[in-house]
């Protein structure tokens, strides 16, 4: 995208800065454009100066902006129905053609009004009339960013989805947890699930938020100073289905921080993805669970190797979507308001990042869904290294003792417990440990048979019954209430979708009375 100077009034034609430089028939040039006429067609920064190619992401909403501001040109009398009609029906050609069928340009907008011009002669400059391409571009890009923001949104529901649904069968499924990658407390599959779905919940929300923000209409801001033709810019926001207007026409034109929001917010949610994924690479390398083929893949010198491939790239997005959101804030920070050729640059990758974050999510779900979890080796896992040593420490203190002195004893007793005791040897190093540091037996706070039930994992998981807990009275608490904001922001969604399709509707119902 490139600046442009506003565009000139209802009677403007060829001899314009809007309307370009055409042949005597009000064709353009062979050698200039809609705008930059013949001074600033050539040289060697030509291509270094376009973004056409990149614009491709961004045709199909131009063409739509396009066709939202000419009928509100036409409504508001600032150009002729019957010109207004031509420039519509040259944009349905220039649409059929393609983008690849457009002249050269500095970028897309150009092309077309160019394509626009070649079919039309000079009165196709009217459709650049009380605007300008930087508001122009802004509006193309949001309109765009609104489709990606919510397919992002909806792979984020297909993932929750999936952890519930998986969660909801593993309960009762004792795991070992972990921290500092080390046993730490037993706890269940669903509450381990459970705690992806909650980050991904958050994500879906961050999208959603981001997503009311970008859907805000500069149309009609022009260069950035306005414009005096009377304009309506809330009838082109509400054929594009914008929610409101950016207000001031100087933020309209030069702000690019929504798409610092949503790159962060991608990143945001890659971040929570490549977590997932590190896990369940780790689960699989030992052997807590089996993904299916379909998200495996093997070696080409190694037949035994069943690799967690689509895990591994699903990791590795976030580096890319991490990359993308530091580069648009790099670019955004040190820019003068209004416009600055800085920002053809900000939106170059983010649909291709968003993209890849929206696979990735879709790949994470697939994956989560079609896994086979080894309830036994999990179960055999989950007291491994002392993992209930917390819910000793806990009982003693139930008991009567102070937690830091419990917290002593445990410690104690854990330097002589090994995974091969039984229950009851392990009690007995607790007891000799209370003694050590307390100088009292156990009997004094607990009885040595509690001691043994809580070293039982099974049981540790079912004494933790706060609220989003592991035990499975809270797990099930939990399961309802996700369910619930599933299908609350399931509904957030569809609305939003349905906005869209309805003002599409309203747009080609507005078009077809000219064409």
């Amino acid at each position: 995208m490139t600046e442009d100077p506003p565009a000139g009034d209802a009677t403007t034609t060829a001899g314009s800065d809007t309307a370009g430089s055409e042949t005597a028939d009000g064709n353009a040039t062979e050698d200039g454009t809609a705008v930059r006429r013949d001074r600033f067609s050539g040289g060697p920064a030509r291509g270094f100066l376009s973004s056409l190619a990149a614009d491709e992401a961004i045709f199909a909403a131009d063409l739509a902006v396009d066709r939202a501001h000419v009928v509100m040109l036409a409504e508001q009398g600032i150009v002729v129905d019957a010109v207004a009609g031509e420039i519509l029906a040259a944009l349905n050609d220039v649409e059929v053609a393609g983008h690849g069928a457009l002249p050269d340009g500095e970028d897309v907008h150009e092309a077309i009004e160019t394509a626009v011009i070649d079919r039309v002669g000079p009165d196709g400059g009217r459709m650049h009339t009380a605007r300008s391409r930087n508001d122009e571009v802004a509006t193309c890009i949001r309109h765009r960013l609104r489709e990606e923001v919510l397919a992002a949104a909806e792979a984020t529901l297909t993932l929750r989805a999936a952890l519930v649904d998986v969660a909801g069968k593993h309960v009762e499924t004792v795991m070992p947890g972990y921290t500092h990658l080390q046993p730490a407390q037993p706890t269940t599959a669903a509450h381990y699930l459970l705690s992806y779905e909650s980050g991904i919940a958050r994500d879906t929300d961050r999208l959603l938020d981001a997503y009311d923000r970008v859907n805000r209409s500069p149309l009609g801001a022009a260069a950035f100073a306005g414009t005096p033709f009377d304009v309506d810019r809330e009838r082109v926001a509400d054929l594009l289905g914008f929610g409101g207007l950016v207000h001031n026409s100087m933020d309209a034109v030069s702000t690019r921080d929504f798409l610092a929001e949503v790159s962060t917010a991608l990143a945001t949610l890659a971040t929570t993805l490549s977590g997932l994924a590190e896990d369940l690479i780790l689960f699989a390398n030992r052997g807590f669970l089996e993904l299916s083929d379909v998200y495996a893949s093997t070696s080409s010198i190694m037949p035994q190797k069943k690799n967690p491939d689509t895990l591994e790239l699903a990791r590795g997005v976030a580096g890319d979507a991490i990359g993308e959101a530091t580069g648009t804030l790099s670019l955004l920070k040190g820019l003068p308001r209004a416009y600055n050729r800085d920002l053809q640059r900000a939106h170059a990758s983010v649909f291709g990042t968003a993209d890849d974050v929206r696979e990735a999510t879709e790949i994470a779900a697939g994956a989560v869904a079609t896994a086979t979890w080894d309830a036994d080796l999990l179960a055999a896992a989950a007291g491994e290294g002392f993992s209930t040593a917390t819910g000793v420490a806990d009982l003693l203190a139930a008991g009567g003792m102070p937690f830091r002195t419990a917290h002593e004893v445990v410690a104690h007793a854990a330097e002589a417990i090994v995974d091969d005791d039984t229950a009851s040897a392990a009690a007995a190093k607790v007891d000799e440990a209370t003694r050590h540091v307390a100088d009292e037996p156990l009997s004094t706070y607990v009885r040595r048979t509690d001691v043994e039930a809580a070293l039982d994992p099974t049981h540790s998981v079912a004494s933790r019954d706060s609220a989003g807990g592991p035990a499975p009275e809270a797990v099930a608490a939990s399961l309802a209430a996700v369910d619930d904001g599933i299908d609350a922001d399931t509904d957030a969604v569809t609305d939003r979708r349905d906005r869209l399709d309805a003002a599409a509707d309203r747009r080609e119902t507005a078009v077809v009375t000219y064409v």
